[in-house]
């Protein structure tokens, strides 16, 4: 008997052996636990995530115009002039009377590259910028020409750009835009627009002028300065001052969100119009968390302002 035992013993090991072992596998009651704790944690990280990335855009904007600020101060003192540092508004393609600028045939726009570079910066408002100089190194003595500093107009990343009331009051330089402190509501700021002249050539050196532009600008020592070139002391002469109470200099405040440019609608083409601007969050570049690039009056060097609700 017991030899008999031994081999259905022996039998039933093999049949277990053929058969695979289900204990390890999960129910689905497991399964649906753990799809539920994915979702939560997706739900958890997905703003987490978008909000690094709108700040990883902020601080890449600010990053370049601080550069960008710091390559205008050195194109003034190594070419021994005064450099402006040119910015794109919004409707800088409107002209006096009603008429815009790519308006055939164009009392500005001349030659096919001078429309191809006007129809580029169209894409461009409130986030472009270059770098020009009346006379520089190797221009004949009483024969000064206008130069770009640079082979092409800049832009901020996208997801960045100057906050459209650093714009405001193009025929009224020295205007202020004031707003409180969101921390200390008794604080209130004073950051004023951008001076403008028409007298720059756009959008190309060879091009004639017209177009109402604002700027900052730099002497050949490397300070702030008016169109002149004199030192950038007080707002009567046309420019920014700090953005506190005492103090002078130039503010550029920095904006994250949505700059939808007029396309057409079929081609998707750039058209002439006024770009439609989203701050997210709403109210970044006052209130909730701001970044302002200072640029210091006597040195011309630009640090970065940040302001957060703490």
């Amino acid at each position: 008997m017991s030899g008999k035992r031994h081999i259905l013993n022996i039998e039933s090991a093999n049949q277990a052996a053929r058969s695979p072992v289900l204990s390890g596998a999960f129910t689905l009651v497991e399964l649906l636990t753990v799809l539920a704790i994915i979702g939560i944690l997706a739900a958890i990280s997905v703003p987490a995530i978008k909000n690094f990335g709108k700040s990883d855009v902020s601080v890449s904007a600010s990053r370049q115009l601080l550069d960008d600020i710091g390559r205008a101060r050195q194109l003034a003192m190594s070419q021994r002039t005064t450099v402006y540092m040119v910015f794109v508004p919004t409707n800088f393609f409107n002209l006096a009377g009603g008429s815009t600028i790519f308006q055939s045939p164009s009392s500005i726009l001349k030659t096919l590259q001078q429309w191809n570079t006007a129809s580029n910066v169209l894409g461009m408002q409130l986030a472009g910028y270059t770098f020009m100089a009346y006379g520089a190194l190797g221009d004949q003595p009483g024969n000064h020409q206008w130069h770009y500093l640079a082979s092409s107009w800049q832009a901020l990343p996208a997801g960045a750009y100057i906050a459209p009331w650093k714009f405001y009051n193009q025929f009224n330089p020295g205007k202020s835009f004031n707003f409180s402190d969101p921390v200390n509501a008794g604080a209130w700021f004073s950051v004023n627009s951008f001076t403008y002249t028409n007298t720059f050539p756009f959008p190309t050196e060879d091009a004639t002028n017209g177009v109402y532009l604002p700027y900052i600008a730099f002497n050949y020592l490397g300070q702030l300065c008016n169109y002149s070139g004199q030192l950038l002391l007080n707002a009567n002469q046309g420019q920014d001052f700090d953005q506190d109470y005492a103090g002078g200099g130039v503010d550029i405040p920095i904006a994250q969100g949505s700059v939808l440019y007029y396309r057409d609608l079929t081609s998707h083409a750039l058209q002439v119009g006024s770009p439609q601007v989203t701050e997210m969050p709403p109210g970044n570049s006052t209130n909730l968390a701001y970044n302002v690039v200072h640029v210091d009056p006597l040195t011309g060097r630009a640090t970065l302002e940040y302001h957060k609700i703490q």
